[in-house]
Formats: C-alpha cells, sequence, structure tokens
C-alpha cells in the first residue's frame, strides 16, 4: 500500500489555513535571509581565515550541494514517513547547530578547511530534508488555484532576501569578520524554527504503514518524472541551469576578489544582484505566463537568461562590478521564472500521494548538477584560469532552452497542454 503525504496540519481553509501560510512564508523567507548572508560568509571564510584555494573555494560549494545526490532519491519517501512540519522544524534546529560551530571553531583558533567542508555537506543534507517537505507542504495549506500566486510570493521573498542577504553578508563580513558573520545564519534557522511550530495545528491520524519496500516507493517517483512528457525536458532545463550556477557559486568570490580585485562589501553588493534579479523575475512571472502561456514563457526566460549570463566572465575593469551585477540578475531571474512555473506544474498535475517522491527526484537531478558545477568550476580554474572557467560554465546555461527546444514544450502554448 502507497501511503499519502503525512503533515501535522491539514488545513484547507479559512482562517486557520490562512494563518498556516503567513507563518510558513515567513519561516521561509526568514531562514533565506540567513542562508544569503552564509553564501557570502563561508567562502569569505575560507578565504580571507584559511586562505584556501579556488579548488577549495570549489570543494566546499560542492559539499554543500552535495544532498542531493547522496539522499537526493530516499529524501522523498523519508518525507513521506514523518509529519512534514516536524520534520522542517527539526531540520532548522540542526542547521543552526551546525552554522554555529564555525565561528566557535574559529574563536578557539580550531577552523579548518576540512570542518568547512563537513559543514557544508551535513548542511545540504538538512536541506534536502527540509526542502522537499517544504514543497510538498504548500499544497496542504495552499488551494490549487492560489499555488501560482503564492509560489510567486515566496520566490519574490525569496529573491528579497537573496538580494538583502549577500549585501549584508559581506558588510558583516568586514566589521564582525567572516566566521562571526555566520552566527546571523544560526539565528535565523531558531527563528525559522519557531515560526514553523506556530503554524495552527490539528489532530490527524497518524501515517499509515506502507507495506512496500523502500526502493519500490523511490522508483515510483523517479518513474514519474521520466516518463511524465512535460516534467521530463523541465527537469532537463533546470539541471542544465544548476550546473551552470555551480560553476558560478564556486568562482564568483574567487573572481571577484582575486582577479577583480574587489574589497568583500563590494562583492556582497555584487553578489546581491541575484536577488535582484530573482525578485524581477518573480514579479512579472504571473503577468508573462497569463499573456504568452508558461511553456512558451519558461523558454523565452531561460534563453534570456543564459544570454545575460555571458556578461559574468565578460567583466572587465572599470565596468566589472557593474557588467558582472547585470549577468547575476539576467541570470537569477531566468532561473526564477522557470523555477516557478515548472513547481507549479508538478504540484497541480502530480497525484498527492507521490508529489514528495516526485520533488524529491526532481531534486536528485537538479541540485545534483550544483556540487558537479561547483567542482567543475575548481577543477577548470586551476587549468584554465578563473576567467575562462567561468566562461564555461556560462556557456553551459545554453543546454537549458536546448533541452526545451528539442522537446514538445517547443509547440504548446502551456505547459499543462
Amino acid at each position: 500500500m502507497t501511503i499519502g503525504p503525512q503533515t501535522d496540519t491539514p488545513l484547507k481553509s479559512g482562517s486557520s489555513s490562512r494563518s498556516g501560510f503567513w507563518y510558513f512564508w515567513a519561516a521561509s523567507g526568514t531562514s533565506s535571509l540567513g542562508s544569503g548572508i552564509t553564501a557570502v560568509a563561508l567562502p569569505l571564510t575560507a578565504l580571507v581565515v584559511l586562505d584556501a584555494s579556488a579548488f577549495g573555494v570549489g570543494l566546499i560549494t560542492a559539499a554543500s550541494y552535495a544532498g542531493a545526490v547522496l539522499i537526493g532519491l530516499p529524501a522523498g519517501v523519508i518525507v513521506q514517513r514523518f509529519p512534514m512540519r516536524r520534520l522542517q522544524v527539526t531540520t532548522d534546529l540542526a542547521r543552526a547547530a551546525l552554522i554555529a560551530s564555525v565561528p566557535v571553531a574559529a574563536w578557539l583558533h580550531m577552523l579548518t578547511l576540512t570542518q568547512l567542508v563537513l559543514v557544508g555537506l551535513l548542511i545540504s543534507l538538512a536541506n534536502i530534508i527540509f526542502d522537499v517537505a517544504n514543497t510538498a507542504y504548500l499544497p496542504q495549506i495552499v488551494s490549487k488555484e492560489e499555488l501560482t500566486a503564492r509560489n510567486s510570493l515566496i520566490s519574490g521573498t525569496m529573491a528579497t532576501t537573496q538580494l538583502a542577504g549577500p549585501s549584508l553578508g559581506g558588510l558583516l563580513v568586514q566589521t564582525l569578520g567572516a566566521a562571526t558573520s555566520l552566527l546571523t545564519d544560526a539565528v535565523s534557522y531558531l527563528l525559522s524554527a519557531t515560526l514553523l511550530w506556530r503554524i495552527p495545528k490539528e489532530k490527524t491520524r497518524p501515517p499509515a504503514p506502507s507495506h512496500e519496500p523502500f526502493t519500490t516507493q523511490i522508483k515510483e517517483g523517479l518513474r514519474f518524472v521520466l516518463q511524465h512528457p512535460v516534467i521530463r525536458p523541465c527537469v532537463m532545463a533546470s539541471t542544465a541551469l544548476n550546473l551552470s550556477s555551480g560553476v558560478v557559486l564556486a568562482l564568483a568570490p574567487v573572481f571577484l576578489i582575486r582577479t577583480a580585485g574587489l574589497p568583500a562589501g563590494t562583492v556582497g553588493l555584487v553578489l546581491a544582484a541575484d536577488g535582484v534579479g530573482a525578485l524581477a523575475g518573480a514579479a512579472i512571472t504571473t503577468r508573462l505566463a497569463a499573456k504568452a502561456g508558461t511553456a512558451r514563457t519558461v523558454l523565452a526566460a531561460t534563453t534570456a537568461g543564459a544570454v545575460t549570463a555571458l556578461c559574468m566572465p565578460l567583466a572587465h575593469t572599470p565596468w566589472t562590478a557593474p557588467t558582472f551585477a547585470l549577468g547575476q540578475a539576467g541570470f537569477a531571474a531566468g532561473i526564477t521564472i522557470l523555477s516557478i512555473l515548472t513547481r507549479t506544474h508538478r504540484q497541480t498535475v502530480t497525484p498527492p500521494h507521490l508529489l514528495p517522491r516526485v520533488v524529491a527526484s526532481v531534486r536528485f537531478f537538479t541540485w545534483g548538477a550544483l556540487p558537479i558545477g561547483a567542482l567543475l568550476g575548481g577543477i577548470t580554474a586551476n587549468t584554465l584560469g578563473t576567467r575562462n572557467a567561468l566562461l564555461t560554465g556560462c556557456i553551459l546555461a545554453f543546454l537549458a532552452p536546448l533541452a526545451l527546444t528539442l522537446s514538445n514544450i517547443r509547440t504548446t502554448k502551456n505547459l499543462t497542454d
């Protein structure tokens, strides 16, 4: 027997449902703000405190996303066997403890590159569990008709925190030091756990036991993704963009500090352009989709994002900061539009009992590309130089519109067609 997704709060309508969403939204935004700070502070800690190489920074970035490869597929079954809200609270508390260990080790003069890699790896494992539960939980507290709007709001909020987080992270690194600034992320996870715990709770039946083998349940979700005529090419496009993003995540701090010679505060502001682009993409997604159709919108967005991304490796003095920022913003906008529309499509067409496993299967491919890209970026930078490695990574983004063009999505107006 296949079990359906279990939650603490099966809220469907009324004031409880509305308040549940807003706690959910606030928790997501708070956690994302801290993560945005860490996205800058963690690699800068390696660069400034430990004088790490480009490969070392790439290794930390790869570890920070390796969870998708290690437990990406089992995560769907794990989430399905536990109450989703409680699972998210538990992973928030675990992430707070892990990230707080970095400044503690730095104060004791015991911080090593190995610890940064391990912290990144363990947090990535918790991230996968949290995000699969988070995505599968949203349809439980939001009606199907509201999904696109709520996903856009959440993506817009994430974009805003991505804008504020790196900027704040760069300033905190300059004022408090790279390692100490990570305490902000630990606090954000604690606040997120508190907000999630405040979501109105109703009594539910205990999770029904499953008599299917663990691997059988994993295969069922994986099969649905690989055989679906729309989800499959969308996953391929997202995987290509994340492969490119992995290179950018690993090399952007190295490029901006060592190649361009920018100070940490300016680096934070430049990297915050990612949030500007994501916010812009989230703001226009609903209108674009309504006017042009969801299928046409994702094809146009991925193409425009890939073209704009080339501004990053092509940035030169004295216009390095604004040119790189333009590339960051355009690339992020394309990724955000694709993410919102494909996520909404999956939440709409996937049978409820399969959704956690489908989400996990998608994350296995898409997020699994991030550590591969990060390692590729670090290795390529050591042989071709940082700028050429960054250019190679940005060229990979063109595989996304290619995957969509070679599918039936090219001939349809909406993904649901």
